[in-house]
């Protein structure tokens, strides 16, 4: 379970979205940067509408919390686990370091 490991890097999510029961993808990005490059699949909620907006989130699945670069994903992570959802990570180093070490044919910004 992720309780005992907040967070996960970029490499370890790709293996995982390959399996057969793969991790929800939360990207909290504003909508201005999801039009730069965005993750096929992922749950597309800006940090800001994330309270409002728990019902959307899967409690039986695994989420990992994406952002930029790993900062404002963090602090989401932070308040889902403090709202119950025990099974949640951050990507360490966001979309970011998922166009440098995993997909560079995504734009970097």
């Amino acid at each position: 379970m992720a309780a005992d490991r907040p967070e996960i890097d970029v490499e370890t999510l790709a293996r995982l979205r390959g399996a057969d029961s793969p991790p929800v993808v939360l990207d909290v990005r504003e909508p201005r940067e999801l039009a730069v490059c965005a993750l096929e699949d992922a749950l597309h909620i800006p940090m800001g509408e994330v309270p409002a907006r728990l019902g959307e989130l899967p409690a039986d699945r695994e989420i990992v919390v994406m952002c930029h670069h790993g900062v404002r994903s963090w602090q989401v992570t932070q308040f889902l686990r403090h709202q119950g959802f025990d099974n949640v990570r951050n990507l360490a180093g966001g979309i970011d370091a998922w166009a440098a070490r995993v997909d560079p044919s995504l734009p970097r910004y």
